[in-house]
């Protein structure tokens, strides 16, 4: 870091060297005007210093507009007013101006400068804080949603798994109850005796309610023996059972 600075002190840089030469220069020329225009003592040391801190608040704040692609028209107006001011002083002290009888007009744009460099200055200072310019992103490829499943139509009746159909064997025929009167009748004729209901597997019966208690609650009806007939595939007799046994 020292011999950094050393170098910068054995072979300083032209370019600074020049604008340390013109910044003095500018700056005893604004004191000298505004001494003239009737600034004395400490005040006409302090306008050269607000030209100065303008001119240079003006161009950062232009270079930094520019640099992010935003319009800079405030900053560079106050950037030529600040820049005018200088450069009129240098003007006007180079004999063009008799310093011992300074015009009127002068007198005031000297004693106005003050408020102007203080709306400006505030201004700059006080501008919207720069947003950075978001970077170009490619577009996403956002997966398609997948369509909603349409709502199944209601029924009338609930959908309830067919049963396994029991084995298609004849019902056993139980033997004509005895007469329960002692006096003897005349034999029936054994193809007009009612047959005996035959006998409901306890699992079809389980089964059978479950149908029936669905039936009832989508018609509010009893089920019958046909409908029964249909759900369980089952033989007449063997429904018209299950219904007598649910009833």
């Amino acid at each position: 870091m020292f011999r950094t600075m050393f170098r910068a002190v054995r072979h300083p840089d032209p370019v600074l060297i020049q604008a340390v030469i013109a910044g003095a220069l500018s700056f005893a020329h604004l004191h000298d005007l505004a001494a003239a225009a009737g600034q004395d003592g400490w005040k006409a040391w302090a306008y050269p210093v607000s030209v100065d801190l303008l001119l240079v608040a003006a161009w950062r704040r232009m270079r930094t507009l520019r640099a992010d692609g935003r319009p800079a028209g405030a900053a560079w107006i106050w950037f030529v007013i600040a820049l005018a001011a200088s450069l009129g002083a240098n003007i006007a002290t180079a004999g063009l101006l008799d310093l011992n009888d300074v015009p009127a007009w002068l007198r005031i744009l000297v004693a106005g400068w003050p408020a102007l460099a203080f709306f400006g200055g505030t201004l700059l200072a006080h501008a919207p804080a720069t947003e950075p310019t978001p970077a170009p992103t490619t577009p996403e490829t956002r997966p398609v949603p997948e369509p909603l499943p349409e709502p199944e139509p209601e029924t009338t009746e609930l959908s309830v798994e067919r049963a396994p159909e029991p084995p298609a064997d004849p019902a056993p025929e139980l033997p004509p109850a005895a007469p329960a009167d002692p006096v003897p009748a005349p034999d029936p004729d054994p193809a007009l005796a009612p047959a005996a209901a035959p006998a409901v597997p306890p699992a079809l019966l389980d089964h059978a309610r479950k149908v029936a208690d669905t039936h009832r609650a989508t018609t509010g009806n009893p089920i019958d023996p046909d409908t029964l007939r249909a759900r369980l595939g089952v033989p007449p007799s063997l429904a018209t059972a299950i219904v007598t046994q649910l009833a």
